[in-house]
């Protein structure tokens, strides 16, 4: 699997909403996460996800 994006101009809206959902989570995010654990990196994407998914749900 490549990390390289579908749709590449997607790339800086989703790193702004990973920062977002970071800081209301309280978790640390910077440039480098080598310091957090994966528990707290998990919840974002975690968080992510769920929120995307409940966005598309209600665009049904």
């Amino acid at each position: 699997m490549s990390n390289k994006s579908l749709i590449p101009e997607a790339r800086s809206g989703l790193n702004k909403f990973k920062m977002e959902t970071a800081k209301e989570l309280g978790v640390p995010f910077t440039d480098y996460n080598g310091n957090l654990t994966s528990r707290e990196c998990g919840s974002v994407g975690g968080e992510m996800v769920k929120r995307m998914v409940e966005q598309y749900e209600k665009n049904l």
